[in-house]
């Protein structure tokens, strides 16, 4: 009897010793993100980056889901206002129909390089600008990512602003974009990620503006046939993005995980930059071998399109209140 009952001991003690652990492992809190960012981007690098560094601050007690490839950052924002979902990290544009105060980043022309928009984005006075728009539209601020400069995709060569003329381009649903294509005399068409490959395909639209990247990740690109593949480096654009998190729930979070979630880890989002940036040249490249005639042009030629656009930044952020005049106060304070 006492071989079974020494046995028995061990059985349970072993019992024990795997049941702890998992027991013990299981998150207290989920954290579900949206995001268009395709698999295999380089924004889902950075967010899996992301997920590894807070899964490993907070000891595990917070898991975090990526819900990548999704197609309309605006429900998404909507969803996470209303705590159906407990982030988003989408582009500014994609959060302007809540917040439309932050139009103004997306404002044409406004920076001249990375340079004088990571010091715009990284300076105090315009993140708490920002972090207070969002808290009052039930959103907290976790951190800056990009899309990059957006150009011009489209059937036609571009070379002036003329060209651009009653052409119909799709839009991001987004009071910047809009103004940005109606400043030029061109017919904006507001459509969601979701649906705008097939907007081009079936010729609904004309030509589109974003990223190299993004047009490539979300093959977008494709959308053009051949002999109509056409990219203009306008950089018109800068279209920074962020990380933002639902104010119900995050409220209902212990502080040192709020903490874990809102101090920012500045090398990650200056590598998430560096990922992003990296690709361009590659990608040029590649949709030259795709058939597209890729056009850089010169300073004296984009000055044209820049003369167009001048006064757009201020039409922006006076239709969008005193908070957007605010904040594009703000930002060129650091120009």
């Amino acid at each position: 009897m006492r071989i079974v009952f020494f046995s028995l001991t061990a059985l349970l003690a072993l019992c024990l010793s795997i049941v702890g652990p998992a027991i013990a492992e299981e998150p207290e809190f989920v954290m579900e993100v949206g995001s268009t960012a395709p698999s295999g981007s380089p924004w889902a690098a950075e967010l899996k980056r992301y997920k590894k560094v807070v899964e490993e601050r907070t000891g595990g007690r917070l898991k975090v889901k990526l819900r990548l490839g999704r197609g309309n950052e605006r429900s998404m924002t909507r969803r996470v206002q209303m705590g159906s979902m407990q982030a988003v990290a989408g582009s500014i544009g994609g959060m302007s129909s809540i917040v439309r105060e932050v139009n103004v980043i997306e404002a044409p022309y406004l920076f001249d390089d990375y340079a004088a928009a990571d010091k715009v984005l990284d300076s105090k006075e315009v993140t708490e600008q920002f972090r207070q728009l969002l808290a009052e539209r039930e959103l907290v601020f976790g951190l800056w990512a990009e899309n990059g400069y957006r150009s011009y995709f489209s059937r036609m060569k571009i070379r002036k602003p003329a060209d651009m003329k009653g052409v119909r381009f799709r839009s991001q649903e987004s009071l910047a974009h809009v103004k940005t294509y109606q400043a030029f005399g061109a017919s904006p068409v507001p459509i969601d990620v979701g649906n705008t490959l097939t907007s081009i395909q079936t010729r609904i639209v004309d030509g589109f503006d974003n990223t190299p990247l993004f047009a490539t990740a979300g093959t977008w690109y494709q959308g053009l046939d051949e002999g109509e593949r056409n990219l203009f480096l306008s950089r018109h654009c800068y279209q920074p993005a962020a990380l933002v998190y639902s104010k119900k729930w995050f409220d209902t979070l212990p502080k040192d995980v709020q903490s874990a979630l809102t101090v920012v880890d500045q090398e990650l989002v200056e590598w998430g930059r560096k990922q992003v940036r990296i690709m361009e040249p590659v990608l040029l490249k590649n949709l030259e071998r795709y058939g597209y005639d890729v056009y850089e042009p010169s300073a004296k030629e984009l000055a044209p399109f820049k003369e167009v656009q001048k006064n757009v930044p201020d039409e922006i952020a006076k239709e969008t209140g005193p908070a957007g005049v605010a904040l594009l106060k703000a930002i060129r304070a650091q120009l």
